[in-house]
């Protein structure tokens, strides 16, 4: 487990897009009840389809609103965005309110594909 954990640390304190590696985790990440998946991109576009189970906050909100989802700072939380961007800036945000478990898993539509694949 602690192995498991380092690995993820290391994954999520690279550069601000997921690449494949944040794709994984992110993946594996969610196989874990008490992960919590947050889509960040617009209402509409989260109204046009979203991942199942994922809660909405839009990035420009994230700092404002995480708190009242997600009260403990270490609970592991998996992002995505369209592409990875806005994500990525609500992945900064959360770690500067001291949030330490997250990965940016980056594009709606890689990540689904990637959950698909695992089923």
């Amino acid at each position: 487990m602690r192995a498991l954990l380092l690995s993820l640390f290391c994954l999520v304190s690279q550069p601000l897009w997921a690449g494949e590696n944040e794709l994984s985790a992110a993946v594996v990440t969610l196989q874990a009840p008490e992960t919590v998946l947050i889509d960040v991109r617009s209402a509409e576009e989260f109204a046009a389809g979203a991942l199942p189970g994922a809660e909405h906050i839009d990035y420009q909100e994230i700092g404002s609103q995480i708190a009242a989802l997600v009260p403990d700072k270490d609970t592991p939380i998996v992002l995505y965005c369209r592409s990875g961007r806005r994500s990525g800036i609500a992945e900064q945000s959360l770690r500067e309110l001291g949030y330490r478990n997250l990965i940016n898993a980056g594009g709606y539509e890689e990540l689904k594909a990637a959950l698909e694949s695992q089923d």
